[in-house]
């Protein structure tokens, strides 16, 4: 009795370790399972992440309970200093780099978690940690010169405008990490992106006044002049939205244009039909969901920092531009996005991909030299000019609580890529040609940026047909 429960209380040996323990030669040989060391991130980069989420899940977690205050819901008590420092700072004070190892960089994704996390050290640099601040929008992500081999990378920015009350631009770049008291070259730049942010109270969730911007130098000058035309944009173009105005003349031709060809394609007695590259929009949508984990949450602990919406965004607009065109999708630019609603930790997340918007070639805008019924009416013929195809992907994001009762908007981001193939999206619905028309905006107004004046007065255009390299996923 006492020998059967010795053997069983005696721990188990496999058979593999019975073999081993006779031929050393052999315990020597077995490969490890885990070669490299552990890197415990959310994916961000471990020096942001650390200033960003300074307190565990599990303690924020505790206190929520203890106090029983739900930090996301509104309170009628204000929640900031009444008597706060609002002098004017710096575009200095709030300057912050990181240098990041080419490893935990490589994946544009995740630049972008990186980007949004280093625009929220900026700004509670230039706010202090009283108020809460939330990215509203991403005005623009461009690359400058691509990035060909590996190496490590400088992401570097700072407050360069604020309107002188609750919203400021935060302008960052990311460049080769260069040896120290080397200058960055123009050509060293991968990267440049200006994101929008604005100070809440933490308890009202009400905007709070920031302090101003104090100007020092002609380049200071410059970046804050630059920003502030850009704030005055948003609020022109806030006007001119299709929630609130009718397409105008031109655009009205091309859909009307576009719903006679439709009927040409499905009349018997006509031989014209769809060509094999044009795709109808309702096709070509992607969708997405997942529950919201703490780990990438803000650092206000309860809601989802807006750097994992932009990965996540990315990549299923990535994913869409390839089922799309079936090629290998080249980034060109997150165009202007904003963010309207938080997403909380516990919720789901649905994502929708669509192709909104296709061009044969950057500059060249439809109408622009030709007679627009004739130009509209041959929009979707085969094109023999270029195999390049710019594609504009618009991801809406929602948000349901998990009880699936309640569900909001989160916000919408636009992705432009470059495919290999001559292909285009067709609406058929009346929202799909208003989602058309909208995206067809937005690549106007690229194309007018980038129609720049040279120092001898003349238009020179930048065509983007695809030959040079650029950054992929």
């Amino acid at each position: 009795m006492q020998r059967s429960l010795r053997n069983l209380l005696r721990p188990s040996i496999s058979h593999n370790d019975l073999l081993l323990s006779k031929t050393p030669l052999l315990a020597a040989k077995r490969k490890k399972l885990h070669s490299s060391a552990l890197r415990p991130t959310d994916g961000v980069f471990r020096a942001l992440t650390e200033a960003r989420v300074k307190t565990p899940w599990i303690e924020a977690l505790r206190k929520k309970r203890e106090q029983d205050i739900d930090p996301a819901k509104k309170s009628d008590t204000p929640g900031a200093p009444p008597n706060r420092n609002l002098t004017p700072k710096k575009m200095s004070d709030s300057h912050h780099q990181v240098v990041g190892d080419c490893y935990e960089l490589q994946m544009l994704g995740t630049i972008f978690m990186d980007l949004d996390a280093l625009s929220g050290v900026i700004a509670y640099k230039h706010t202090g940690e009283s108020v809460t601040t939330v990215t509203a929008a991403v005005d623009r992500i461009t690359i400058n010169n691509p990035l060909k081999d590996l190496c490590d990378l400088e992401l570097s920015g700072q407050v360069t405008f604020t309107t002188g009350r609750s919203s400021m631009e935060i302008s960052i770049q990311v460049a080769r990490a260069l040896e120290q008291g080397r200058a960055v070259r123009k050509e060293d730049i991968l990267m440049t992106c200006a994101f929008t942010m604005v100070s809440l109270d933490p308890s009202t969730k009400k905007p709070v006044a920031i302090s101003p911007i104090e100007v020092e130098t002609a380049e200071e000058r410059r970046l804050f002049d630059l920003g502030e035309k850009n704030h005055r944009a948003k609020k022109a173009l806030a006007k001119t939205t299709l929630r609130k105005q009718t397409p105008n003349d031109e655009e009205s031709d091309l859909i009307h244009a576009m719903w006679l060809k439709q009927l040409e394609y499905h009349d018997p007695n006509i031989n014209t039909r769809k060509p094999e590259n044009v795709i109808y929009m309702d096709s070509t949508r992607m969708h997405s969901s997942q529950l919201m984990q703490p780990q990438y949450r803000n650092r206000h602990n309860f809601m989802i920092f807006g750097g994992f919406l932009l990965k996540a965004t990315f990549e299923l607009a990535f994913c869409c531009a390839a089922s799309f065109s079936h090629s290998r999708p080249t980034f060109i630019s997150l165009d202007p996005s904003t963010f309207d609603h938080p997403v909380p930790v516990g919720s789901v997340l649905y994502l929708t991909a669509t192709i909104a918007y296709t061009e044969p070639r950057l500059v060249d805008s439809i109408g622009v030299g030709h007679d627009k019924s004739r130009q509209a009416s041959t929009l979707f013929e085969p094109s023999t000019e270029s195999r390049y195809t710019r594609v504009q992907i618009r991801v809406d994001s929602k948000v349901r609580n998990i009880e699936h009762g309640e569900v909001r908007s989160t916000g919408q981001f636009n992705y432009t890529f470059l495919v290999e193939k001559d292909i285009k999206v067709m609406p058929r619905t009346y929202s799909e040609f208003m989602i058309w028309i909208d995206a067809r905006r937005r690549a106007e107004a690229v194309n007018a940026s980038i129609e720049g004046t040279s120092d001898s007065g003349t238009k020179s255009q930048v065509r983007d047909d695809g030959i040079e390299d650029r950054v992929m996923e």
